[in-house]
């Protein structure tokens, strides 16, 4: 039986230099939940809210090059796609995250907002 593939999920994996304060972000500002932490130390975890996955990698490097930010202010890390983005981001501006762009609607008709997290990954949360 040849079945069609069917894509599920992806769950994008993003660098970060603090692996300890990445979780605590996403965990206690965010609202994921930990999924796991690998390694002794630990290098990799998992987090998830919902549907939404994301996997922290630990580097030693810097996670972007120098200037990188500078040339590509809006480059995205992640892009979450959310029903309610309103109450969500309401629910973020209390956790007193920063906002690398609040929440707008697009000239596309999305609705959508940008987080920073510790590492510098831009994540897009949009519905």
């Amino acid at each position: 039986m040849n079945e069609e593939p069917h894509l599920i999920a992806a769950e994008p994996q993003l660098f970060v230099p603090d692996l300890g304060a990445a979780c605590a972000f996403y965990v206690d500002r965010l609202g994921f939940t930990l999924t796991f932490v690998h390694g002794d130390p630990p290098f990799y975890a998992q987090v998830r809210r919902g549907g939404a996955c994301l996997n922290l990698r630990h580097t030693d490097n810097a996670v972007f090059a120098d200037g990188f930010r500078e040339r590509e202010a809006d480059a995205l890390s992640a892009t979450v796609t959310v029903q309610g983005i309103e109450a969500l981001a309401h629910s973020f501006d209390s956790a007193g995250v920063a906002w690398h762009q609040r929440l707008k609607r697009e000239p596309w008709g999305a609705q959508m907002f940008i987080l920073r997290d510790p590492g510098g990954n831009l994540i897009a949360f949009a519905g």
